[in-house]
């Protein structure tokens, strides 16, 4: 088994039933067991600015298929529930980035691991935090409290939703 972190944002429609959604999902993938999920915050949109803020969250699993076959379920799930891919940083019902999956190290052109923009969000930081503040990023060999720390972009606005 290998502890698998994953990325949950949405920003249309009902975002945070979508992310609720998108868990109840996460949660009956075979050969994973989900362990648990961050709480909610409300973000501003990074990449493409000129759209609606997200909520994102992070789910942590462990998980008993390979990373390749993770990414398969997350990106049905997606579709599963509406989402169509047509602008990069672009409005989308649901979205859900594999994280991180063990200390693993993959660098291949349709699958990155750790993600490869991860240190640098608050909004994937900030929840990532709630879940596990010491697990290590293997490539920059960094908590994600240190990540967090280090992180500049106060641009980047993150607010807990209650």
């Amino acid at each position: 088994m290998k502890r698998a972190f994953i990325g949950i944002g949405s920003n249309l429609g009902d975002r945070r039933k979508n992310c609720a959604e998108a868990v109840e999902r996460l949660k009956k993938i075979q050969g994973c067991e989900f362990i648990g999920c961050s709480r909610w915050y409300l973000t501003s949109p990074v990449g493409m600015e000129d759209q609606n803020w997200f909520v994102n969250g992070v789910a942590c699993l462990d998980a008993g298929i390979p990373s390749r076959e993770l990414l398969g379920r997350l990106l049905s799930i997606e579709a599963g529930m509406g989402r169509v891919r047509t602008e990069k940083w672009g409005p989308r019902v649901i979205d859900l980035d594999l994280l991180l999956y063990g200390t693993d190290i993959l660098n291949e052109s349709d699958l990155e691991i750790p993600h490869p923009h991860m240190h640098k969000r608050r909004f994937v930081l900030a929840p990532l935090l709630e879940l596990d503040p010491d697990v290590i990023h293997p490539v920059l060999a960094k908590t994600a409290s240190q990540m967090l720390k280090e992180l500049k972009g106060e641009d980047q606005q993150v607010t807990l939703l209650e």
